[in-house]
């Protein structure tokens, strides 16, 4: 698909929303939503990371303005719905049905589902409970949250970054070292920010500094904004705790209820956080799915091969839907 020449590959230029808001959820929390692109476009709905990244204004720009109607929100706790870093009622089935409200209150009966790393769990969640309002998916750095993938998260990453694990696991205790998870949550859950807040840094500097094939100074800026860690940090702990709130293997035990819709799957062949092996097992029981495997690039979205190929997903996508 991507030597296709007549698929375009760079990002689109930047642009503002038309529309947003701030939608009452249940509980404490209020979701922040946006809408931009063509309002009679095709819809696409963008699943931030995480969980608890939040989106950013340059999500907008892997989608052709022209052709789709661009829904952009935070995830509860994240970003710039409130409150940041809320756990209360903050599980996968909860986010299922925001994404539920939300599709209902802008009067969309169905949209393509685009989300990368925990956006692409968040997609499959949604999809398989959903199926009926899925146009078709664009997964990238998939990642399922199996106990393997979170123990390979929290301990295997020293295999290929040891000073900068020995950085996330040097700010615990040695005594607490054998439960990181544990111990991170116990910090990042304390009311008081001057221990909430610096073992957020700490956890989300060491993901953003494994998310690249090479240093990035841009995204440990970008994973080191108070913003991003706390959201990052606190709900990823309460997710990986909690096993994403779902059964286990769920997500891949029920792909039948999505195999018969389009899906690209793009995946970083040196991805560190969420390893390619993730995104194999999917394909190898969505065997339909379009797998493809970026040769030079790991996690972020903003590696230029992978960024390139999401846009060409989303272009490909303008002769389906």
């Amino acid at each position: 698909m991507i030597d296709d020449p007549t698929l375009r590959t760079e990002m689109y230029p930047e642009l503002e929303p038309h529309e947003t808001g701030h939608l009452p959820l249940d509980g404490p929390h209020v979701m922040y939503w946006e809408v931009s692109g063509n309002p009679s476009g095709v819809p696409v709905l963008f699943l931030h990371g995480g969980p608890g990244a939040g989106a950013s204004p340059a999500h907008r720009r892997f989608f052709d303005p022209a052709h789709y109607r661009i829904v952009i929100f935070d995830q509860r706790g994240a970003g710039r719905s409130t409150p940041l870093g809320e756990l209360q009622d903050n599980t996968t089935p909860h986010l299922v049905a925001d994404i539920e409200r939300l599709r209902t209150y802008l009067g969309i009966d169905r949209w393509l589902v685009f989300g990368g790393s925990w956006g692409s769990t968040l997609a499959l969640a949604y999809g398989e409970a959903h199926p009926d309002r899925c146009l078709g998916f664009v997964l990238r750095g998939i990642f399922l949250c199996r106990p393997a993938e979170i123990e390979w998260f929290l301990y295997g990453m020293r295999t290929v970054f040891p000073e900068i694990w020995s950085r996330f696991a040097g700010y615990i205790p040695p005594d607490e070292r054998s439960n990181l998870l544990d111990a991170y949550r116990r910090r990042l859950e304390h009311p008081d920010p001057s221990v909430h807040m610096p073992a957020a840094r700490q956890w989300s500097l060491y993901e953003g500094a494994c998310s690249t094939l090479l240093p990035s100074p841009e995204a440990l800026k970008h994973f080191g904004d108070d913003i991003v860690a706390l959201g990052l940090a606190r709900i990823e702990a309460h997710y990986f705790t909690h096993g994403i709130f779902l059964p286990p293997n769920s997500l891949l035990d029920r792909v039948d209820r999505i195999r018969h819709l389009p899906c690209i799957i793009v995946q970083g062949r040196y991805d560190m956080v969420c390893p390619a092996v993730s995104a194999f097992d999917l394909h190898a029981v969505w065997p339909s799915a379009m797998l493809q495997v970026v040769a030079d690039a790991g996690h972020s979205a903003w590696e230029a091969g992978i960024r390139a190929r999401l846009v060409a997903a989303t272009e490909r996508f303008k002769q389906l839907a």
